[in-house]
């Protein structure tokens, strides 16, 4: 039954479907353990793949390291090839990848096809950037000395990745890593390492040189394969996205080798709306912003701010289009929105909605669970003059609860929405230029957005400050975080003639 309504896709590449890990150029289909991958539509299971020893991570990062030896002297424009020939298979194969999205993640095609545009758009970015790692030359206070400066690949980078955007999240560091010349040891999430492992497949096909890239595969073991990465002396760099906890805990696993970290971790992000706002825009990209893959990115809006003169305007307005919204089965190109991971997904969204009524929030869109459609669908809600002592002013929710709470004055709302530990993504609407500039400088997140909820773009950088994290990926800073500056100092120089 579960078969019927939920079909297998059919790929023009069968071949792009792997079901073993990827070190030295090698598939490696078997293991004493496997873990199942799992549709979060139906349940079902839908791969088995090997849960490999941490014996087999030690093994990745050897190979890393050897190939490192190597391909960091590799000429930039062979590099740059490699990238551009990624991105090509990227956007040939658009349709498959896409689908192995939808397949292992639930998310609608719609939205899964942006993500493989946007994931292949960092290799095609960092195809340019190869060749253009410039370094300097300063004149030091010895007129008879010369400082040159370079930029150097950092080594081996451990790239541990989320399973909210499986392919971006892992083009957008390791695009930038090879790039560098840097040779890399990816850790897919479980819920979705598909996507890993298809990129694993394309890279064989773009002549990406043995053992450069790296991918390991584990569910139980997660923890482990993390800790060893981090305390491998080996590995000079770490770059993960996820939560902050766990980036805390990467964080204090690293100390002992002092690596170099690129940690982009939760947000809690305000998006605010002065009365003077454009009524129609701001409604329009606050649901672009707050209803993209369900609410399950760290950049969707979780706190909107409406000025108390336009709140019940503004919460109507977003009710009228939400009820546009068609939820099914991702694979489905009818839908516009897939489900929710898993049943922790679901039940914090529902934690977050009856606290909030709890303490008074008005319901405008009751939403909430679709049993019929399957175990992990859940329908948008919308909540307005929401208290401001409710969870989910402090909390994450990553899921479909669209909170509204209402101000009065700039000075409030920016106090407002800098109490919280997070500062990745902001939002503004408004027609007033004085404004928009005062609060984007004022607002404490690495990211200000005005008048438009979607801004993901590969020449944009993309991070946070405060418990978001630090480091910089996409544009021309991306790659600086997997390079080191080395200082050469030529002295004795005879006079200048």
């Amino acid at each position: 039954m579960q078969s019927e309504r939920f079909p297998q896709p059919i790929f023009q590449d069968p071949e792009l479907v792997r079901k073993g890990a990827y070190i030295n150029g090698e598939w490696i289909n078997s293991a004493p353990e496997y873990f199942e991958v799992t549709n979060p539509a139906s349940g079902e299971v839908i791969a088995k793949l090997p849960e490999q020893p941490v014996s087999e991570v030690e093994r990745a990062i050897d190979v890393a390291f050897n190939a490192f030896k190597t391909y960091k002297n590799t000429p930039p424009r062979d590099r740059a090839k490699w990238l551009r020939n990624m991105y090509n298979l990227m956007i040939e194969n658009i349709d498959d990848l896409a689908k192995i999205i939808a397949w292992e993640n639930g998310k609608a095609m719609s939205d899964a096809i942006g993500e493989i545009k946007y994931a292949a758009s960092y290799f095609e970015w960092y195809a340019e950037e190869a060749p253009r790692l410039y370094g300097s030359t300063i004149q030091p206070s010895n007129p008879n000395n010369r400082v040159i400066t370079l930029r150097q690949p950092v080594g081996v980078c451990g790239i541990i990745c989320p399973w909210n955007f499986p392919s971006a999240m892992i083009t957008r560091k390791a695009a930038a890593a090879l790039a560098a010349g840097c040779t890399v040891v990816i850790k897919p999430d479980s819920s979705t390492p598909l996507s890993a492992l298809a990129l694993g497949y394309l890279a064989e096909k773009a002549g990406i040189p043995k053992g450069t890239l790296n991918i390991v595969l584990s569910h139980t073991r997660t923890p482990e394969f993390g800790l060893k990465l981090c305390e491998s002396p080996k590995v000079k760099k770490i770059t993960f996205t996820g939560s902050t906890n766990v980036g805390k805990i990467l964080m204090k696993q690293s100390a002992s080798t002092l690596k170099k970290l690129s940690l982009e971790l939760g947000g809690n992000a305000p998006l605010i709306v002065f009365n003077d706002a454009d009524l129609d825009q701001a409604v329009e990209q606050a649901i672009a912003s707050k209803f993209r893959g369900l609410g399950q990115t760290c950049v969707c809006c979780n706190r909107l701010y409406v000025h108390s003169s336009i709140i019940d305007e503004f919460a109507q307005r977003m009710a009228a289009e939400v009820k546009k919204f068609s939820i099914g089965y991702g694979l489905d190109p009818k839908n516009t929105h897939g489900c929710l991971i898993n049943d922790k997904a679901v039940a914090k969204v529902e934690h977050h909605k009856k606290d909030a009524i709890e303490r008074g929030a008005k319901i405008v869109v009751d939403g909430g669970l679709l049993p019929d459609l399957g175990p992990n669908f859940y329908a948008p809600v919308i909540l307005s003059h929401v208290p401001h002592d409710a969870l989910v002013a402090k909390e994450e929710t990553f899921g479909p609860m669209c909170p509204i709470f209402a101000f009065d004055t700039l000075e409030e709302v920016v106090e407002l929405a800098n109490d919280s530990e997070f500062g990745l993504a902001s939002y503004v609407f408004s027609k007033n230029i004085d404004t928009v500039y005062t609060v984007a400088e004022a607002l404490e997140s690495g990211i200000v957005s005005a008048n438009t909820g979607l801004f993901s773009d590969c020449s944009i950088p993309f991070g946070g400050v405060k418990e978001s994290g630090f480091g910089r990926e996409g544009s021309l800073y991306g790659i600086e975080d997997y390079t080191v500056i080395k200082t050469i100092n030529i002295g004795c120089l005879p006079p200048r003639i």
